[in-house]
């Protein structure tokens, strides 16, 4: 028994990787193309363990994709693999149609071909798990309800878009060829590993740092935060009793604005790591909107906990703590990232071999 993780050296696909090996002896084939935002200090936890198999390919390569199904004959597949930064996708939205678009086809006709060569148990038991966002779902006025999986889709972003075509995809693949897929739309991840350009992990350690804090427009952009490790109990929980065909919203019941998120931040880091200088709120700066800044994001998931029992374990306060911590516990990741030179252990490593 075997899954295949795609993009499992990013933020959310490690900490999946590192959590499930965690709780179970079943073996992970992790693929990742290691672009800016895939790090295998990650996974160094992992180093030498014969559970996981760390392969560097692009969920583009159709037969890269063939002969790693055919090789290993997962059980399942738990596809993570995307770009999703929006600031990124507004200025180069190209690669996210490439990576989350055409990624996401090629990726399901290579589970559909290995699946189609499955029988019995084997064949009934195959899942394909498609992990999505919230942002597929558009933008919601402050008093409107919150997202259910009904709701209709109204991207507006190019990140978005993007992923609202890979989720059409994946239904398609289920209604017009029978392919047993899942898929889990989540809220706004936070925790450990995230790369430093998300709102959170970059207050951090700008605040650390002393530089500014910049907030995009008035800061009352409401998002619904779910901690990470929650996010992967969730999808756990899909994979391991979710109904085929079915869409699940896994949120961390936690909305409230940017402006108040970095607020707590200061106040963390005023508690954990005083600054001389003064409180570190004093480096909030506004800045210029950008471009479709959805105003508010909120997660109906009661769908999951109804069905399937799952509801997150974090609350804000419990979850803010914690990441904040692993940030000051982690300095040397952090400068990594920042600096980059994670990049250059994995060019040496990898930039010259074929998967």
């Amino acid at each position: 028994m075997t899954v295949l993780v795609t993009g499992g050296a990013g933020f959310i696909g490690s900490n999946f990787v590192l959590d499930w090996l965690a709780q179970s002896d079943e073996p992970i084939v992790n693929l990742d193309a290691l672009t800016y935002a895939g790090n295998l200090e990650n996974l160094a936890a992992l180093e030498g363990d014969a559970r996981h198999r760390f392969v560097r390919g692009d969920i583009c390569d159709r037969p890269l994709l063939d002969w790693l199904l055919s090789e290993h004959r997962p059980r399942a597949v738990v596809h993570f693999a995307a770009e999703s930064h929006v600031d990124r996708s507004i200025h180069g939205p190209a690669a996210f149609v490439r990576t989350n678009i055409e990624g996401t086809f090629h990726l399901l006709e290579a589970a559909r071909a290995h699946w189609q060569t499955l029988a019995g148990s084997e064949r009934e038991s195959f899942r394909f798990l498609h992990v999505s966002t919230d942002e597929v779902y558009g933008s919601l006025a402050p008093a409107a309800a919150a997202f259910t999986e009904a709701h209709p889709y109204q991207p507006n972003s190019p990140y978005a878009a993007s992923k609202a075509a890979s989720d059409h995809l994946v239904r398609a693949w289920h209604h017009t060829y029978g392919l047993p897929v899942l898929t889990t739309n989540c809220s706004n991840n936070y925790g450990p590993y995230q790369f430093p350009e998300k709102l959170i992990p970059l207050m951090i350690v700008n605040a650390l740092a002393g530089k500014p804090l910049p907030i995009y427009g008035d800061g009352m952009n409401v998002r619904d935060w779910l901690y990470v490790r929650d996010h992967c109990s969730g999808i756990r929980t899909v994979l391991a009793r979710g109904r085929v065909g079915e869409t699940y919203n896994i949120g961390g019941c936690n909305e409230m604005p940017n402006r108040q998120i970095v607020q707590t931040v200061c106040a963390l880091l005023d508690e954990l790591r005083p600054d001389a200088a003064g409180p570190h709120a004093r480096l909030i700066t506004y800045v210029a909107d950008r471009p479709g800044h959805d105003r508010r994001y909120a997660i109906d998931a009661r769908k999951i906990e109804r069905e399937l029992g799952w509801r997150p374990a974090e609350t804000f306060d419990t979850g803010i703590r914690k990441t904040v911590q692993w940030t000051l516990d982690h300095a040397d990741w952090v400068a990594h990232v920042q600096s980059g030179s994670y990049r250059e252990w994995i060019e040496r490593q990898y930039g010259k071999q074929k998967p």
